[in-house]
């Protein structure tokens, strides 16, 4: 597979030097996974599903590769654990979190990998910079484009630009 991008990742993290973790996932990724053509800024967001933890930094970046979806999530896994991501607890603090939002208009439910990622329409963290590089893809499920999924969402979080 060797299309021109349409595989859109969230990277968050909490813990650390966030945006030194930022900068070190965008790297490995393009070293590791495919291709980067465009990424969002970066936003401060509140915690999502558990509170009590410090604020994220959130940031979409668009790719190209060659990897079929789960090899790009087993990719995304290595690199998380790579940069010192230990999974103790369902959306609780972490140095990394990479989510792979979008893989073209692959719609996909497997054991592992579930495309589109099923919350996208959920969260304003995922939704405004998704929006902010890709305003006008279509969610090939909800058939909505990320401005219209970001008008409709039900979130109300503070999502603020910081770079």
């Amino acid at each position: 597979m060797s299309e021109n991008g349409n595989v859109f990742l969230l990277l968050g993290s909490n813990l650390g030097d966030r945006h030194g973790i930022l900068q070190s996932a965008r790297k490995l990724i393009a070293e590791k996974v495919g291709n980067l053509i465009q990424q969002s800024s970066i936003y401060e967001t509140e915690p999502w599903g558990i509170t009590d933890q410090p604020a994220f930094l959130n940031q979409v970046i668009e790719i190209e590769t060659r990897l079929a979806p789960e090899e790009v999530l087993r990719s995304m896994l290595d690199i998380e654990h790579e940069l010192g991501r230990i999974r103790y607890e369902r959306w609780g603090a972490r140095v990394i979190d990479i989510d792979l939002l979008y893989y073209k208009d692959v719609i996909m439910d497997s054991a592992r990998l579930t495309l589109p990622h099923p919350r996208i329409q959920d969260r304003r963290f995922t939704l405004i910079p998704l929006a902010e590089i890709a305003p006008d893809f279509i969610h090939p499920l909800l058939n909505k484009t990320s401005l219209e999924l970001l008008a409709a969402s039900e979130d109300h979080s503070d999502v603020s630009i910081i770079s």
